[in-house]
């Protein structure tokens, strides 16, 4: 049986994962930090150590270099990419972020152990070629090896052409990015707005042979009807009125490149002739030509729209929707990647505050809450505008509710966005099932309230403290003063 030691210091979250990895036949020791870990145990007995990155005393990174050839999966609610890297080029197996599912726990977990023993055998084997070479720098050799490999992986997963995200349906694009990226196909991109259907036309040209050619980007619906076509196609002197020399269009200007349509729905039908011609013959006619000239270009489209529908009633030419219809990539709304919600806001306010030259900053758990809960009709876009606001209104480094200005009925959210914003609701409630959310909240304060004051209480379980006062009265839980610190 593979022996697990679990240090976090949240004794709730620590029991919950404790009985999730027994459950699956794990054996598991705890600690509270990383001195209870040091004075309590050997780490060299342990197959894995999991820690949380931030603990009292020593953080949890403090525990890599300590265990020797044990790996280390750090885990945490501060999550961002930057940190992850961090931690692994520390010499951490794996991190994982806060809330994760049980799932996800188990996965992680089984694959490190399962990585570490293949590493062991291997060293065992080249150790009986070479007797000369101690066993552990073959492992360390090997551990090196790992974790560059992880590290390469996470950045291909994570943030493929500045994209964010790990949920399922985020891998599957990375995958089909991938996968059709090196080809010349035609690629047709769907989401709402504001989901980042541009950083998909991004990452496949640079990973396509052509990166070394220009990618053209055209908003079809920011160009007025009547100038679209000498915008994508080019003119000759004296094709209209006003046309005094002679224009190279957009598509011209991606010869040997790629060229993204954005919006290509509102693209009126004349326009729709030509591209169509484009597909089909690989060349393009300047308005007032006689003469084509042949364009080698890779054509990406995208549109919020439903094209298929819109070719039904008229709208859109049908034979340039199945032109364009031969690889659909779908980008999902932001509502629906709630595992990334909170990744993706703590990357938008790092990468923010360095573009605006402001101080490192970080959300409050009043904040966090309302970043989970909030459904973000606006999508990526919304969520970079809200937290670009949020820095420049502030005087603090603590970027509070308010700030962000989103609307969001907190008395109604409640613990359950707590929840989402630091502790998984799963994880929490996981020692006793049948706790309901007030059953919880009551509890939590009553254990709790002799040591921490109304604020650290609050901030515990993501509420205000208006809130906190408010539950506190309606469940006839008295008030009771903090111990003395």
């Amino acid at each position: 049986m593979n022996r697990v030691l679990v240090v976090e210091d949240e004794s709730i979250i620590r029991a919950a994962l404790k009985r999730l990895l027994e459950r699956n036949n794990y054996q598991v020791n705890e600690a509270g930090s990383v001195g209870e870990a040091l004075t309590n145990h050997t780490l060299s007995d342990f197959d894995l150590i999991i820690t949380d990155l931030r603990l009292p005393g020593e953080p949890g990174t403090a525990l890599i270099e300590r265990a020797g050839d044990v790996p280390v999966l750090l885990m945490t609610s501060y999550a961002s990419l930057k940190s992850a890297v961090d931690s692994i080029k520390m010499g951490a197996a794996d991190y994982i972020a806060k809330p994760f599912d049980h799932d996800e726990m188990l996965s992680t977990v089984g694959r490190i152990i399962s990585d570490h023993h293949n590493i062991i055998q291997k060293a065992n084997v080249a150790n009986d070629t070479d007797s000369n070479m101690p066993l552990s720098t073959q492992t360390n050799t090997q551990n090196t090896l790992l974790r560059a490999e992880t590290i390469t992986s996470e950045s291909i997963t994570s943030e493929q052409g500045n994209m964010i995200g790990q949920c399922r349906e985020m891998k599957e694009l990375y995958r089909r990015i991938d996968k059709v990226a090196p080809t010349d196909t035609t690629v047709l991109i769907l989401g709402e707005s504001g989901t980042g259907k541009e950083l998909v036309a991004k990452a496949l040209h640079q990973s396509s042979l052509r990166n070394s050619g220009p990618l053209i980007s055209v908003n079809c619906a920011a160009i007025p009807e009547s100038l679209i076509e000498s915008e994508l196609f080019g003119h000759e002197k004296g094709a209209f009125t006003g046309a005094n020399t002679t224009r190279k269009g957009l598509v011209e200007a991606a010869d040997g490149g790629s060229l993204f349509l954005d919006e290509i729905g509102e693209l009126p039908v004349e326009a729709q002739a030509r591209l169509l011609r484009l597909i089909q013959e690989k060349e393009v006619r300047r308005l007032g030509s006689i003469q084509s000239k042949k364009i080698d270009v890779r054509l990406i489209a995208a549109t919020h729209r439903d094209l298929k529908a819109l070719a039904a009633s008229g709208g859109f030419r049908e034979d340039l929707y199945y032109r364009l219809h031969v690889v659909e990539l779908k980008l999902p709304p932001l509502r629906a990647r709630e595992e990334d919600i909170l990744i993706l806001a703590t990357h938008l306010l790092d990468s923010t505050c360095l573009r605006l030259n402001k101080p490192s900053m970080h959300f409050s758990e009043e904040a966090r809450s309302a970043i989970n809960a909030y459904k973000w009709p606006g999508n990526v876009r919304e969520m970079e505008n809200a937290i670009e606001r949020a820095i420049i209104l502030t005087d603090d480094s603590e970027i509070t509710l308010d700030l962000l200005a989103i609307d969001v009925d907190m008395s109604k959210v409640g613990l359950t966005a707590s929840f989402k914003s630091g502790n998984s609701a799963n994880d929490l409630n996981d020692p006793q099932e049948d706790l309901s959310l007030e059953d919880y909240f009551q509890q939590f304060v009553l254990e709790h309230q002799d040591q921490m004051t109304e604020t650290e209480l609050a901030q515990k379980l993501g509420v205000s403290r208006k809130c906190l006062w408010e539950r506190r009265q309606r469940l006839g839980i008295p008030r009771k003063k903090a111990a003395a610190r």
